[in-house]
């Protein structure tokens, strides 16, 4: 997919429009979407096409941050300062973290899930870093307001709420708001931290990497006066985190969303392993085997082997498929398909495993509830 970086790719959009709110932003590149064509050239582009089609009121939602922290915050800069350059009534919009009790997504859900780990408090690096979380109702209070107001600045505006937390103290709350009890709070080293953000850069999914590492242990905060700033230049006071916590409980999707989220893709990757074990096995098995296995049934020895190879092949082909998260929805539905008719298959031509003293076929019903579990959670957002 491309990316409109001219500003005639936006000028027939903008027909009717009386402002424009730009809150494009990606956290990882992929493709033709690269930080520059999406935080800086495409807006550029729009924000011209506004000044051509007499569009005064532009509003940036840009990110809190040091440029030197990573081409994500710099790009982001970049697209602010081309638009304060511009003969608009621009306002720049740069939060902290932004959280929601009504859900989560990304870093947050990230940051959640670390909350709710059973029995321990893990600290990355002691959990000093600060940041001034913004909720995210409040942040779209900001917003309507500064379409709403004449506020104009060159200046952009940070929003931030009102207290400065650490890492640990943020954790606690959450920790707190899903209703898990204290625990043991262990000290993550910065070499075992950081080797985890390297992977996260190195897979290139999910909101773990070194971008958001220095961000956080930066400190990502506004200036003493940044809360003020809001409340006197729009009329709004971003909350307090233990205040927004305290007037909405968390429901039980909160509580479950939080204690899946790692558990989830363990569950992916120790089906992916199972396939590509099972795949290997079914091409590499020797013939006295598979004739143990087939014995008493209807196909003859050749056919045996021949299934055996056909689908281990497959096995192997959907693991390595999964692995990859290459079309992850059709990959969990083929393996399910397959495990599907190895039961029924199984079950039918050779009926004494069902009777395995292990239990060899039986177990396969639960492998097939877990499926259907990891089907109906795939879409994520």
């Amino acid at each position: 997919m491309g990316v409109d970086v001219r500003e005639d790719d936006w000028l027939p959009r903008l027909a009717g429009v009386d402002a424009v709110v730009n809150a494009a932003g990606i956290l990882r590149e992929h493709g033709s979407d690269h930080f520059d064509n999406v935080h800086h050239r495409a807006p550029l582009a729009l924000f011209r096409a506004c000044r051509s089609a007499g569009i005064r009121r532009v509003v940036q939602l840009s990110a809190l941050g040091d440029p030197a922290d990573g081409e994500f915050i710099a790009s982001k800069h970049r697209g602010d300062g081309a638009l304060l350059e511009l003969d608009l009534d621009a306002i720049v919009l740069r939060p902290s973290i932004v959280y929601s009790a009504a859900g989560s997504y990304g870093g947050t859900s990230l940051l959640r899930a670390l909350a709710a780990l059973p029995g321990v408090l893990l600290l990355p690096e002691g959990g000093a870093q600060r940041l001034q979380p913004v909720a995210l109702e409040d942040l779209g209070t900001l917003l309507v307001a500064a379409l709403d107001t004449p506020v104009t600045s060159r200046e952009p505006f940070e929003v931030v709420g009102p207290d400065v937390l650490m890492l640990s103290d943020y954790l606690r709350c959450w920790r707190s708001w899903l209703g898990s009890a204290p625990a043991l709070e262990i000290r993550i080293p910065s070499a075992l931290v950081r080797s985890g953000a390297a992977l996260g850069e190195f897979v290139g999914r999910g909101p773990l990497g070194l971008t958001m590492l220095r961000m956080l242990e930066r400190g990502n905060v506004g200036r003493p006066d940044a809360w003020a700033r809001l409340r006197d230049e729009f009329g709004v006071a971003p909350r307090a985190l233990d205040h927004v916590l305290a007037t909405t409980p968390a429901q039980t999707q909160d509580r479950w969303h939080a204690r899946l989220y790692f558990a989830l893709p363990a569950l992916r990757l120790s089906f992916a392993l199972l396939w590509v074990g099972s795949g290997l096995i079914g091409l590499s098995a020797p013939v006295a085997a598979v004739e143990s296995m087939s014995r008493e049934g209807p196909l003859a020895l050749d056919s045996a082997v021949g299934l055996a190879r056909l689908t281990g092949a497959a096995d192997l082909l959907l693991g390595v498929l999964c692995l990859s998260r290459w079309q992850p929805k059709w990959v969990l539905a083929a393996m399910l398909a397959m495990l599907v008719g190895y039961t029924l298959s199984i079950g039918v031509l050779w009926p004494r495993h069902w009777f395995d003293p292990l239990g060899g076929l039986a177990k396969n019903i639960p492998l097939i509830i877990a499926l259907c579990v990891l089907l109906a959670i795939e879409d994520r957002r």
